[in-house]
């Protein structure tokens, strides 16, 4: 659930994992471009996105039938934009942040916005971080990434994804 750089990236290395990708984007013409040209011209331009990422700009169609959703929206937004989506999030749904930062006011990190939103356990919750930059990965340089969540089988199977 985001179409910028890092939610890009991510969609990109999902499906090199053999996942089948939606990627949403706030902007329906983003989505369109990146169907049409299988690139993000905004954020990647240049850089082939695997077959298996669609784009879509209708957050349903995103969270449809999603085992997996991984979140890449700015922290102060998404609140917002979480607790139009949560509904369409299944209760059996793994939710990964990508987000980066604190919500300002209540001082929670991104994971606790979003069990608070969702109503998720915290095992459904997982949490991915760097170091890692969106721009090395989408050229398939070597990074680290570290998955953090609370139930081991949760992180062993995103850490596969």
């Amino acid at each position: 659930m985001g179409a910028g750089s890092w939610g890009t990236a991510f969609a990109a290395v999902l499906a090199d994992a053999g996942s089948e990708v939606v990627l949403w984007a706030k902007d329906e013409a983003l989505a369109q471009e990146i169907n049409a040209r299988h690139e993000n011209p905004v954020y990647h331009a240049g850089v082939t996105l695997p077959v298996a990422v669609r784009a879509t700009g209708d957050s349903g169609e995103a969270l449809g039938s999603a085992d997996v959703v991984a979140l890449a929206v700015p922290a102060q937004v998404l609140r917002g934009v979480l607790t139009e989506w949560a509904p369409a999030i299944g209760k059996g749904t793994t939710v990964v942040s990508l987000i980066k930062g604190i919500e300002l006011g209540t001082m929670k990190r991104m994971s606790e916005v979003v069990r608070e939103v969702t109503g998720l356990a915290e095992s459904q919750v997982a949490v991915v971080s760097g170091p890692n930059l969106a721009h090395e990965i989408m050229q398939h340089q070597p990074t680290a990434t570290v998955v953090a969540c609370t139930d081991q089988d949760t992180g062993r199977v995103l850490q596969q994804a």
